[in-house]
């Protein structure tokens, strides 16, 4: 029967004293962060029976942060799938004893988001928040920011001066991307339309007249219709699509810029005319999945929710870790593209 690893032997694989090993074992006096990993890699490479309690030692050293995820319809696939991404990102995270809390808004009332950002700024060390841009939400994001808890936008901006940041797609290549896709895939001139959740996301904004000003520098032949506002909500998407699709006759392209997207694609199926449009959606869903599939939309451009975590919770970190930075921090991430031969 195979010895035992000793504590000694646990020293001398991790190259420290065996006094360093009792202190991350132990807790006594605070160890350097790389060699306590040092120590931790040693024990699980021969099988140390103590592992787990250096793993758990290491945990309860590092600090303990409360971020909070302030989320759009909890009932969308999308934000279903980046409140568990930004859950995942905070406990796996090797440097920190994280703790995320995901809250779903059913509405985009600015009132009703500045009273959110309120309610968790009395428990969270930092705040993440997809908002609309409105002076009562960027009130709510100064007066949290002066008391020295960093509030980060996602997806979207805000114009508030003391915001620490905003992580999320490049809108502009976003909409340039889409713009881009339907000039080259439509084979004759037309009308192009567009649909928005609201004008307020500067998000949303930002792509249209990205979108807009390709069309108008490429290529002429093209007009883009007055944009549709669809608040985000399918079934006036769905309305929306339908009239549109039926009273243009000379249409070529839909770039729907925001949510609502089962109501298009919906109204594009009812509306068999829809079949020779080339169409660009946002996220990538299992509705969206589908229609690219079965020819419905061309198109996806979608948010790289994995990356777009992980680089939440770094900026968060290091907004916590030095209060006294100048400036904010901006990480605009490329859409991943979707077609039907790449699902």
């Amino acid at each position: 029967m195979s010895r035992r690893p000793t504590i000694k032997d646990l020293a001398r694989e991790s190259g420290v004293s065996v006094a360093t090993v009792d202190r991350v074992l132990n807790n006594r006096h605070r160890v350097r962060e790389n060699t306590a990993q040092r120590v931790l890699l040693a024990a699980e490479r021969i099988g140390y029976h103590a592992a787990g309690l250096i793993r758990q030692r290491m945990r309860e050293s590092m600090p303990h942060y409360r971020f909070h995820f302030i989320l759009q319809k909890g009932e969308d696939y999308f934000y279903q799938q980046l409140g568990k991404a930004m859950e995942q990102a905070t406990a796996g995270h090797a440097d920190i004893n994280g703790e995320a809390t995901v809250e779903f808004v059913a509405d985009i009332v600015p009132g009703v988001l500045a009273e959110r950002l309120h309610a968790a700024a009395e428990t969270a060390d930092a705040i993440a928040i997809v908002a609309v841009n409105h002076t009562q939400v960027s009130a709510a994001i100064d007066e949290i920011s002066a008391r020295g808890i960093p509030v980060f936008c996602l997806l979207s901006d805000v114009v508030a001066p003391g915001r620490a940041g905003f992580l999320g797609v490049d809108n502009r290549k976003r909409g340039r991307t889409a713009a881009w896709a339907i000039s080259r895939l439509s084979r004759r001139p037309g009308q192009v339309g567009i649909m928005l959740g609201t004008h307020r996301y500067l998000g949303q904004e930002m792509s249209e007249i990205s979108f807009r000003s390709y069309l108008r520098e490429y290529t002429p032949r093209f007009t883009v219709m007055e944009s549709i506002i669809d608040l985000d909500d399918s079934k006036l998407a769905y309305e929306a699509a339908m009239d549109m699709v039926t009273s243009n006759p000379d249409l070529v392209g839909i770039f729907s810029a925001g949510g609502g997207v089962e109501g298009l694609i919906q109204a594009l199926r009812d509306e068999r005319t829809g079949e020779n449009l080339i169409v660009v959606c946002n996220e990538l869903t299992p509705t969206t999945r589908e229609a690219l599939l079965d020819g419905t939309i061309d198109m996806v451009t979608a948010t790289p929710i994995e990356r777009l975590s992980a680089k939440t919770i770094e900026a968060m970190i290091d907004a916590l870790g030095n209060p006294n930075r100048v400036g904010m921090t901006e990480v605009p991430l490329n859409a991943d593209l979707y077609i039907s031969e790449s699902v």
